[in-house]
């Protein structure tokens, strides 16, 4: 169990993300997913600012 975001599960749970955790953080998966670096989504989350 790796726990990368990919850009298939940011689209598939988007509204989940958005509902729980706002669109800011949703803009950040979809950010993370896009990027060449992997990152989980506790990274994502837990960003300060």
């Amino acid at each position: 169990m790796r726990g990368v975001i990919t850009g298939k599960d940011v689209l598939w749970h988007s509204l989940t993300i958005v509902r729980h955790f706002g669109p800011r953080c949703y803009l950040r998966c979809l950010r993370a997913a896009l990027s060449s670096t992997p990152s989980t989504f506790l990274e994502v989350v837990c960003v300060q600012g």
